[in-house]
């Protein structure tokens, strides 16, 4: 049996050629797989229910990888068991050739023999068997390598949305330069005081719309009052010298002259 054939696919090549040798992958995309482990760094090891027809058998078999060439080709040779149902063997040449960016064609060529009960099949029933289960894989395939493509383009932390319009140099700088420029940005006016009603403010000062009433000013202590004070300094132009002298001299004369 000989069978050839191409695909386009939606993913980049890299990871189209990652997807073909992850074991998890090749079990969701391979019809009626129920288990694909990796024995070596190039060889597998399945188990794959199959229906020819009336008839339905479990086949183990083995894989090896050989002429690797990443991520553009290689060829994979292997065999399997059915038990009464017979046995199969052969080999595939893969090769990944990219389109674009994000579309990779893949191009293989199959060549398989089959013994036992299978072959009393037809070569008919094979073929179309076989083209059915290719057509069922590779549209599994594809739509699974698509769930995993890499994306390239940085996403913002919540909240955070690029303000420079596009035909700038920062509006057309990529997504993680922008992002850094913002913080850079933000950083700064946070240090910044900020202007307010009263003056500059601090930050983490709150802020109010309302206008801010003029502070008051602490009422001083009223000043104490000296009884001195309330002495006036002169009396009728003269100081007080000279009033208390004239006082002492007319006492005095009082003195003399009662009981002189």
């Amino acid at each position: 049996m000989e069978m050839t054939g191409e695909r386009r696919i939606e993913a980049p090549r890299e990871t189209v050629w990652q997807g073909l040798n992850d074991p998890e992958i090749l079990r969701e995309s391979i019809p009626g797989c129920e288990s694909v482990d990796r024995t070596g760094p190039d060889s597998f090891q399945a188990r794959v229910s199959v229906k020819l027809g009336p008839m339905g058998a479990k086949f183990s078999g083995k894989v090896q990888l050989t002429n690797i060439n990443p991520p553009a080709s290689y060829t994979i040779g292997g065999e399997g068991n059915g038990g009464a149902m017979g046995f199969a063997k052969g080999g595939a040449d893969v090769a990944l050739e990219e389109i674009s960016p994000t579309e990779t064609l893949l191009k293989y060529a199959v060549k398989a023999q089959v013994g036992g009960k299978m072959a009393q099949l037809g070569a008919r029933l094979i073929d179309s068997t076989a083209k059915q289960m290719a057509d069922q894989f590779f549209d599994r395939f594809a739509a699974r390598v698509a769930e995993v493509r890499p994306t390239h383009e940085a996403v913002l932390p919540e909240g955070v949305e690029p303000t420079p319009a596009p035909g700038t140099e920062v509006g057309d700088a990529p997504a993680e330069s922008r992002l850094a420029a913002a913080t850079l940005v933000g950083g700064a006016r946070l240090a910044d005081p900020i202007s307010g009603a009263t003056g500059p403010l601090q930050p983490g000062t709150p802020t109010s719309d309302k206008p801010q009433a003029p502070a008051r000013r602490p009422a001083s202590a009223p000043a104490s009052i000296s009884l001195l004070s309330l002495i006036p300094g002169e009396i009728m132009g003269l100081p007080l010298t000279f009033w208390g002298g004239s006082f002492l001299w007319l006492i005095l004369l009082v003195v003399l002259f009662l009981y002189g």
